[in-house]
């Protein structure tokens, strides 16, 4: 996985004192599955856990990791793999298989559990489970030293062999496949103190239980714990592959008694990479590739019927931004580009990352989406992320409720009813500006295209309606229809006033003072 960069009862809950768990908008309902698995593991069960962890101190579990698997280089632990024949629920001829990641370099180890109509068994390590290659070690004297993780395999592409759909490792990090993808960006449970000038906490799930898949299943479900300094949480995970594979997530999640109360609580958090892209060109001239990135931008729908698109770029010191809202109908991190010719990397396959969409389950509230991006110097770092914050931070002692729903998709993905921007660039062709007007204007060029554009005639009298902070100073708004695409070209101009401050830009095209596209926006940096 990519570095970011930065470096039992429930019962138990009340008698320490814990408040009553407050939603996050509406509470998350019980839902079918859940109710058929209650009687041996659920939710509450995990939830009972969490409560009892936040009561006291934090103490990080200490991995009993042996030096020899510590000290291996990445390839080395690339080498170890788990054997396919010794995969969980085969011999069952389960629609579903578990394969374990072995404990190592990152010094992490979970504990991982199986959970069956009968009760719940830990599954402990067995070096019988793994091929080490090359690697040589007397693992006999290692003891039960846990697992690295976990990762689902099921019938996705074909029914003739098991893809891979969903792997969990390392702190709170996931990642998921819908038909036809390969892995990009990573989700994670929570984002703590991401921004704002104090190091990052990185909350991790310590716990698993994995629930034993009937023959016909056509979904997996596993459960969660999660500890972290400030807080400890309860996750549900149904995860359903398809065209797009979905994660239905239920949390609930105990602030921790402490005198630091977390700033920034990054609920849904989606990490990424963007390297260089059709909007910010590649450092020097040596590579070939148009374009490197895992996701393009990022996009937002309110529930006040607005609908943003931020392309995203790779700044030169780290650029955090917000966008306040009422309420969040979604967001995503989403790939756009999906022809082989924006990237022409035979290898990574860019065009086949997947966008992830967040859909909450019942109404959040107020509050933000935030976004930080920082510099990278190769594709080889995630250096995106994108959560919700919101307004209401639970206090310490207390808890929160909140669901939402993961969307994995491909080509059919997301997309705003109306319109939206297909593509935008930077930069300018040929100028008799002088060298000095050129340091101070900005110029994009933005295709739209979508149901509401395409239905126009050609000569239709379509707007750019185009606005800059009080930094910024909009020159030329330019829309007419591109004779090759068939898609709505606008052509903006934008002066600095102060050239070392950032200018805030925003853009969307208008046709009889109605509304055709999604809402264009960039920050100019200094």
């Amino acid at each position: 996985m990519k570095a970011f960069f930065t470096p039992l009862l429930l019962l138990l809950s009340l008698s320490f004192g814990l408040a009553q768990a407050q939603p996050l908008g509406r509470q998350a309902s019980t839902s079918k599955s859940e109710k058929k698995t209650s009687k041996s593991w659920g939710l509450d069960d995990v939830a009972a856990l969490a409560a009892q962890r936040a009561a006291l101190p934090f103490r990080p579990i200490a991995a009993a990791i042996p030096p020899d698997l510590k000290a291996l280089s990445y390839d080395e632990y690339r080498d170890i793999r788990f054997k396919p024949d010794r995969a969980l629920w085969q011999a069952d001829q389960s629609p579903i298989e578990a394969m374990l990641f072995h404990a190592g370099r990152n010094g992490d180890s979970v504990r991982i559990h199986e959970v069956t109509p009968t009760g719940q068994r830990r599954l402990r390590f067995d070096a019988l489970d793994f091929d080490y290659g090359k690697n040589r070690f007397t693992a006999d004297a290692w003891g039960d030293i846990g697992h690295a993780g976990v990762r689902l395999l099921g019938h996705l592409n074909s029914d003739q062999h098991k893809d891979e759909l969903i792997s969990f490792a390392g702190a709170s990090y996931f990642r998921a496949l819908g038909k036809d993808q390969r892995y990009g960006l990573s989700a994670r449970g929570l984002a703590v103190d991401t921004v704002g000038g104090v190091p990052e906490e990185f909350p991790r799930f310590t716990d698993f239980w994995l629930e034993k898949p009937t023959r016909g299943a056509r979904q997996a479900t596993l459960w969660a714990l999660m500890d972290s300094p400030r807080l400890a949480g309860a996750y549900r995970f149904d995860v359903k592959p398809g065209d797009e594979t979905v994660v239905e997530v239920q949390a609930r999640i105990f602030m921790r008694q402490t005198d630091k109360p977390i700033a920034t609580l990054g609920i849904a958090p989606l990490t990424s990479m963007f390297f260089f892209g059709e909007n910010q060109r590649a450092p020097g001239a040596g590579d070939f590739r148009p374009e490197v990135h895992d996701s393009d931008g990022l996009m937002i729908a309110t529930t006040e019927g607005e609908w943003l698109w931020r392309p995203l770029q790779n700044p030169s010191a780290p650029l955090p931004t917000s966008f306040a809202m009422q309420g969040l109908k979604g967001f995503g991190l989403m790939q756009r580009d999906r022809s082989f010719a924006n990237y022409e990397d035979t290898e990574a396959r860019y065009e086949m990352r997947p966008s992830v969409w967040v859909t909450p389950v019942g109404d959040w509230g107020p509050g933000k989406v935030e976004l930080l991006q920082l510099p990278t110097p190769d594709e080889t770092h995630d250096n995106v992320v994108a959560y919700w914050v919101p307004k209401q931070l639970p206090q310490p002692g207390q808890s929160m409720d909140f669901a939402y729903r993961l969307a994995w998709q491909g080509t059919n993905q997301q997309r705003p009813p109306n319109g939206w921007a297909a593509q935008s660039r930077r930069g300018v062709g040929w100028s008799a500006a002088t060298p000095e007007a050129r340091d101070r204007q900005v110029q994009y060029v933005i295709d739209f295209t979508g149901p509401a554009l395409d239905a126009l005639t050609e000569d239709a009298p379509v707007r750019g309606i185009a606005t800059a902070d009080s930094n910024g100073e909009v020159l030329e708004s330019l829309v007419y229809r591109h004779p090759v695409t068939g898609a709505w070209r606008l052509t903006l101009r934008v002066q600095r006033i102060d050239a070392a401050k950032p200018v805030e830009v925003r853009a969307f095209l208008q046709h009889d003072n109605h509304t055709l596209s999604e809402t264009w926006t960039t920050l100019i940096t200094p």
